[in-house]
């Protein structure tokens, strides 16, 4: 028992996490935002489902499109620019609530998807350089954590703001991004002044092992990440126009819609401590059985119990993220940037590309329809997972411990010497 306190209380002593952690709560808070601000604009644009999902492929989608790009520069230039991405989105989503015209709104969403695609894989570079490795899962899993609790406030944030000032009320959005990214653009400087008077203790050698990439396993994981990003960025878009259809008002959405993603961050927490213990496989396998029911109750059932399945669906569906994303770092070790970015950004872009199916279907045959059918499309990622490599089968693929050191990270770690990057 004390030594697990111990290990938590090292996680979240650890300056450099957390300070990635405030940033990524911010820039996906801007995501969570989102779906609140749809209802105002279907007002404003005689919008339907389908149509207004398309804001969302315009965010998502140029967001996940340009990660792989932006995780392959960090490999090369590192993460000492990543405050300004976060003030470039601060700066574009708050330009969504005044421009004249849709186009112009999709424009601007897809400029705010930038920000988001950059900070992404330069975010998980540099978490991945600060995390102990004895604790990856878990510890990756904390970081995570920060953009879903982010996604889970935002819904929160974008009630009160567009309460107080309507659409307009996105201008009040810029004040989390310049500062946050004020904030990590300092504490970088300061991380970078720090290493500069220490020591250099990574081996010259070490950073030039690359070993060759597992394909077929890297595309497995890319595979059930894309499509569990699917489900659960279709039931995120659609709860508070689905409960507006229902005749139920933001007081009901807005909180239901945080409950969502606020117990996914829950989730991401435990399944990482778990997978620490018993292995990513399992885990991952059970969380695709678990949602299943989950997602049909949520579906069969609207109204006040949508709080308890809503919350099973987050501990479930949206709980692995972090897992696929360490499978990736270790298959591509070197490169963690580069990997990053494809299990983030290539991983994602299937949930873009779904949330407007989604709506198409919901267009058609109703909003529970479009949630159930989703099952269908659990039950075909349970069959790529199974196909997932284990603990054992990871370290025979990259041919090397899970704590072996791949390179010197551009974000050291304050106090504890040169960080370690999982391989």
């Amino acid at each position: 028992m004390i030594a697990a306190q111990s290990r938590w209380q090292t996680l979240f002593s650890n300056r450099p996490l957390m300070m990635l952690m405030l940033g990524h709560f911010t820039v996906d808070m801007y995501y969570g935002i989102l779906p609140v601000l749809y209802p105002l604009l279907i007002a404003r644009y005689t919008l339907n489902l389908q149509t207004v999902g398309l804001i969302a492929l315009a965010y998502s989608g140029i967001s996940s499109i340009s990660q792989p790009l932006f995780g392959w520069l960090a490999d090369r230039w590192g993460t000492r620019l990543i405050g300004l991405t976060m003030i470039w989105t601060g700066l574009t989503f708050a330009l969504v609530g005044f421009v004249p015209s849709f186009p112009l709104i999709l424009l601007a969403a897809a400029a705010a998807g930038l920000g988001s695609g950059a900070f992404h894989p330069l975010g998980a570079l540099a978490a991945a350089a600060v995390i102990p490795p004895a604790q990856r899962n878990t510890a990756m899993s904390v970081y995570v954590t920060g953009g879903t609790v982010g996604v889970a406030l935002g819904p929160l944030v974008g009630a009160a703001v567009f309460a107080l000032l309507g659409a307009h009320g996105t201008i009040l959005l810029l004040i989390p991004g310049i500062f946050t990214g004020l904030v990590l653009l300092w504490d970088v400087r300061g991380q970078r002044a720090s290493r500069l008077a220490g020591t250099r203790a990574v081996p010259a050698a070490t950073t030039q092992i690359h070993p060759a990439i597992a394909y077929a396993p890297l595309a497995l994981i890319i595979v059930v990440m894309m499509m569990r990003a699917w489900t659960i960025s279709s039931v995120q878009a659609f709860v508070p126009t689905w409960y507006k259809q229902l005749g139920y008002g933001p007081e009901f959405y807005g909180p239901l819609a945080t409950t969502l993603i606020l117990s996914s961050a829950v989730g991401s927490i435990w399944c990482g401590a778990l997978a620490d213990r018993f292995g990513r496989r399992g885990i991952i396998l059970g969380s695709l059985v678990l949602s299943i029911p989950a997602l049909i109750l949520f579906a069969r059932f609207p109204g006040p119990s949508a709080f308890v399945t809503a919350a099973l669906i987050g501990l479930s569906a949206a709980s692995t993220g972090p897992l696929m994303l360490v499978m990736a770092q270790q298959l591509m070790s070197g490169r963690a940037g580069l990997a990053s970015g494809l299990i983030l950004g290539l991983g994602f872009v299937t949930g873009a590309i779904g949330v407007p199916i989604t709506g198409l279907i919901a267009d058609h045959y109703g909003m529970q329809t479009a949630f159930e059918s989703q099952t269908l499309l659990i039950l075909a990622t349970m069959i790529v997972a199974w196909l997932l490599p284990n603990e054992a089968r990871m370290q025979q693929l990259t041919h090397t411990p899970l704590a072996h050191v791949a390179q010197e990270p551009e974000y050291p770690q304050e106090s504890q010497g040169p960080p370690v990057l999982p391989s």
